[in-house]
C-alpha cells in the first residue's frame, strides 16, 4: 500500500465517477519560495503545500527565512533579514529535490558566508554555475560538488538557460543584479513556467520579454 514498495491495484468490473484534486507542484511552489530568499522578499505561495518542500524550506529556515503555513499555502519572507549561506545536498523526496539545486545555487551567491552544494543525483547538472560566473558569482565545481562564495552584488550580463530550472533561477539571479541582464533560451523557461515574466511583474519585478534577436545594450 502507500508508503511501501510496492502498490497493488485490484480490477473491478465498472468505474465510478469521482473527484480528485492534482496535488500541487512542489518545484513550482519551491522556485517561489527560493526568489522570495534571493530578492529578499515576502511571498505567500497560494496553494503551495509546505509538507511536500520540508528538506527546501528547512535550508531556507536555517538561512534566517521565515516560513509559515497558512490558510492558503504557505508563506516565505526574508525581507530586512540577512540570508546565510547553506549547504545543500540533493536526494530523492522527500530529500532536496534536485530540481530546485539552480536556486540554492543563486541564493546562495549573495547570501551571507559560504556553501557547499551537492548533487547526488545527476551527472553534469551545475551548467547554471558557469552562467552566474558571468554576473559575478564566485563559485567553483568539483565534480560534484560547488563551493560556492556569497558576493555583495551580482553584475548584469547576458547569460544563457541551459534547461528549465536553470533559467528560472538565471531569471531570479537577474533580478538582484545592478543592471540589466539578458537571459537567451527562454522557451526551456516557458516549459515549466507559463507567463512566468507576468507573474514576477505582478510581485512587482523589472521584468520584459524581448525578440529572440534582441540586442544586449
Amino acid at each position: 500500500g502507500a508508503g511501501t514498495s510496492r502498490i497493488t491495484v485490484s480490477g473491478v468490473d465498472s468505474l465510478s465517477p469521482c473527484e480528485h484534486s492534482v496535488v500541487p507542484d512542489r518545484i513550482a511552489a519551491g522556485t517561489w519560495a527560493f526568489a522570495a530568499a534571493t530578492t529578499r522578499g515576502d511571498i505567500e505561495i497560494v496553494g503551495g503545500v509546505a509538507d511536500h518542500l520540508r528538506a527546501p524550506l528547512g535550508a531556507l529556515e536555517r538561512a534566517g527565512c521565515h516560513v509559515e503555513t497558512t490558510d492558503r499555502g504557505f508563506r516565505v519572507s526574508a525581507k530586512g533579514r540577512t540570508v546565510r549561506a547553506f549547504d545543500v545536498a540533493t536526494l530523492p523526496y522527500p530529500g532536496f529535490p534536485t530540481d530546485l539545486q539552480p536556486f540554492a545555487l543563486t541564493c546562495n551567491a549573495v547570501a551571507e558566508g559560504s556553501a557547499m552544494i551537492t548533487e547526488n543525483l545527476f551527472e553534469a547538472r551545475f551548467r547554471t554555475v558557469q552562467e552566474l560566473a558571468r554576473l559575478g558569482a564566485d563559485a567553483q565545481v568539483d565534480g560534484h560538488h560547488v563551493m560556492i562564495h556569497g558576493v555583495p552584488i551580482l553584475s548584469g550580463a547576458p547569460v544563457e538557460s541551459s534547461d528549465i530550472r536553470s533559467g528560472a533561477a538565471l531569471v531570479l539571479a537577474g533580478l538582484v543584479a545592478e543592471g540589466d541582464t539578458l537571459v537567451s533560451g527562454v522557451h526551456h523557461i516557458d516549459r515549466g513556467y507559463p507567463r512566468f515574466e507576468e507573474a514576477l511583474r505582478s510581485l512587482g519585478a523589472d521584468v520584459t520579454r524581448e525578440p529572440d534577436d534582441a540586442p544586449f545594450e
